[in-house]
Order: structure tokens, then C-alpha cells, then sequence
């Protein structure tokens, strides 16, 4: 009954639940780290919206995500075989939990909304990159 429970309180919560399940289950690596990037920037997005409108308790859920993704994508990074480039995103991903860290324990929405934009820039060269690595 707990899921019925879920379910009723915020059923546009349980469904992006279920379809970013769908969606994991059947990606590859390169989709699972875009996934992860848009929910990242969704979540940081949110929180900025919830400081706006005074909703703590989002923020805080969504925060709390923004920084469990995070800790995700540093997991994910191949030292090995990225190099440079994983150092330098292992570098970005700690700033920006920091920041976010930092910013959580105020109201401005800007730090978040600039790790947003920031990690949403990432996001679309990953693109860009696995576009190029698909159509090769």
C-alpha cells in the first residue's frame, strides 16, 4: 500500500520516477550520464523555483538530488582512460558541490541557477560528443 500512498500524494512525482527508471534500465553509458546531466539541471532549476516560492522542503529534496547526482557522475569518471578531462570534471563536479552546499544554506536562487547553466553547457557538449561518436 505504500506505493497507492506515493501514488496519491504526488502522482507527477511518481511518474518522472518511473520513466527516468524506464529510461535508465535501457541506456547505455553515454545515455545514462546525459540523463543524469538533464536531471542535474533540472533539479538545480527546481530548487530555484522553490527559494522563489518559499517551498524548503523542495528545495531541500531537490538539492539533496542535485548533489547525489554529482557524486554519481565523479563516480563514473574513467581516470584511466579520460585523462585530463577527468580531472577537469572531477574538478567542476566538487566546485559545484560547493557551491551548492554553500548556497543551500541561504535564499538566493543565482548560485543554483548558475551551476545550472554551467553543467547544462557540459551537458550539451556531451551531446554534441556522443552525436559524433553514434554517427561515426
Amino acid at each position: 500500500m505504500q506505493y497507492a500512498t506515493s501514488l496519491g500524494r504526488n502522482p507527477e512525482a511518481t511518474y518522472r520516477q518511473i520513466d527516468v527508471a524506464g529510461r535508465t534500465s535501457a541506456a547505455d553509458p553515454h545515455q545514462l550520464v546525459q540523463l543524469l546531466y538533464e536531471e542535474l539541471v533540472r533539479s538545480l532549476s527546481i530548487v530555484a523555483i522553490a527559494i522563489d516560492n518559499g517551498n524548503y522542503a523542495i528545495k531541500s529534496e531537490k538539492t539533496t538530488r542535485a548533489l547525489a547526482i554529482l557524486f554519481a557522475l565523479e563516480a563514473g569518471l574513467d581516470f584511466e582512460r579520460g585523462g585530463d578531462i577527468s580531472i577537469t570534471l572531477a574538478r567542476l563536479y566538487r566546485g559545484a558541490r560547493k557551491t551548492i552546499v554553500e548556497a543551500s544554506l541561504g535564499t538566493d536562487p543565482k548560485p543554483f541557477l548558475n551551476v545550472a547553466h554551467s553543467l547544462g553547457e557540459i551537458a550539451a557538449a556531451w551531446r554534441t560528443v556522443k552525436s559524433a561518436a553514434t554517427s561515426s
